[in-house]
């Protein structure tokens, strides 16, 4: 374990002089505050002058044991974790530990590792519920939309803000899902332009045929059923800015017609014979490597060097860190009150398999998850058990190929048995083989393995 980075406060409380000493000498070199006390009293007159993360405390104290300091904290401490050791293990012991509120439980003799072990993971968990707790406010301050306090989303916070002092082209990259066209709005409606318009294009949603006349407009008889002149995305967003997702599906037709506008800040009606300028800022975004498309000959060089100009890569959520947590509370809180249900509680190992899972969908893949919960789950409070099982921990069973007929055999005859309540007069009926067969087979098996 390397040295904590904050100082957090532990206060150890034992009526052994030596078990302080050595678990104070411990933790104060994995860079932790320690406090010490020799009794329950004692630690309550610190708790109550001195903040502390996390009390370690043993079972069996004179005057006032172990148990009865965790339920005085559980009962009057929102803000604190606890943590038991003791000299004499018992499951009933760690059973009456875990109820009352402890959140670790250590039985002597115990090693440095496996000590500084249940501490990290007593204050991963107390770090949970203090980010979960001012989620609400983070997310008011969360521009448009964009919620996060990560190292990675610091650094799109301030390239959007460099990118919204200027009126250079942007290209927004990064994974489905991660949130490209947020970032474009808040590039827009922090630039002088947030008065116009926000034009959003899906590319990729629109077929080929149709792009040019949705992105410039056309004349009244350009083409049939053009029955009257229309203008396009690019004529709706000026004054404004017009996002262009999914850039990389355009056709090389199309993208020679774009870079055009680029240059020239002119767009042609379709059937026009005449071009007509617009003021319009272009934001664009792609999940795919332009570059190596530009390598392969299927996007142009010259128009990925005019929207090469700021790039602002959106980070996936697995990199995200505590955002997730951050991201899981924001989500349960709107679509809670969206459909007018209780806001669902996360167990703390279901927030911890929410933040260990790679998230292939992102931040979509997130709150399509949220909103599953909120709306289907019966229960407030949700654990591991109700989260989709690509997140949860599964023994794979040996089926299929990779297993000798021999144990395709066994496992058959063991579902029998099962179905047939382990009687194998009727196993031996269904299978139809006489029980001493069954009998072989099942020992036979059980000695080879």
């Amino acid at each position: 374990m390397t040295p904590s980075s904050v100082r957090e406060s532990i206060l150890v409380v034992d009526d052994v002089p030596d078990t302080l000493e050595v678990l104070q000498r411990n933790l104060t070199a994995q860079g932790f505050q320690v406090f010490t006390a020799p009794g329950a009293s004692e630690a309550i007159d610190i708790l109550e002058r001195t903040l502390i993360d996390l009390v370690i405390t043993d079972y069996k104290m004179p005057r006032v044991s172990g148990l009865d300091l965790i339920r005085h904290i559980r009962e009057n401490l929102k803000d604190t974790e606890v943590m038991m050791i003791t000299g004499y293990a018992t499951i009933d012991g760690a059973v009456k530990a875990v109820k009352t509120g402890a959140d670790e439980y250590l039985a002597k003799p115990f090693t440095d590792d496996e000590l500084l072990n249940a501490v990290r993971r007593s204050l991963d968990k107390l770090h949970r519920r203090r980010t979960g707790s001012e989620l609400s406010k983070l997310a008011a301050k969360a521009p448009y939309g964009l919620i996060g306090e990560s190292k990675a989303m610091s650094k799109v916070f301030g390239a959007i803000d460099k990118a919204a002092a200027t009126i250079a082209t942007v290209l927004v990259t990064g994974e489905s899902g991660t949130g490209k066209e947020l970032v474009a709005r808040a590039i827009h409606y922090r630039s002088k332009r947030a008065s116009g318009p926000f034009v959003p294009v899906n590319c990729g949603g629109i077929p080929e045929p149709l792009l040019e006349s949705e992105l410039f407009g056309h004349v009244k008889g350009a083409f049939t059923g053009a029955v009257e002149s229309r203008a396009g995305f690019f004529q709706t967003a000026e004054g404004g800015s017009i996002f262009l997702d999914e850039i990389s599906e355009l056709g090389i037709a199309m993208q020679v017609k774009l870079l055009r506008v680029l240059q020239d800040k002119e767009v042609c009606m379709v059937g026009a014979t005449r071009t007509r300028r617009v003021d319009v800022r272009i934001l664009v975004a792609t999940n795919k490597d332009l570059d190596a498309m530009v390598k392969k000959g299927l996007f142009r060089e010259d128009l990925f060097f005019r929207l090469n100009v700021i790039i602002i890569t959106v980070p996936p959520l697995r990199e995200r860190g505590d955002d997730i947590l951050m991201l899981i509370h924001h989500f349960a809180d709107r679509f809670a009150r969206e459909f007018d249900r209780q806001e669902p509680q996360f167990s703390d190992e279901a927030l911890r398999t929410l933040q260990s899972y790679d998230w292939p969908g992102n931040v979509r893949e997130l709150e399509n998850l949220i909103q599953r919960v909120v709306v289907m789950s019966d229960d407030v409070f949700i654990d591991v058990p109700d989260l989709p099982s690509p997140m949860r921990f599964t023994l794979e069973r040996s089926t299929g190929t990779g297993r000798t007929l021999a144990e395709a055999e066994v496992e058959h005859i063991q579902n029998v048995l099962i179905s047939a309540g382990g009687n194998k007069t009727k196993a031996s009926e269904i299978l139809g083989i006489d029980r001493k067969t069954i009998r072989e087979k099942l020992k036979r098996h059980s000695m080879e393995s």
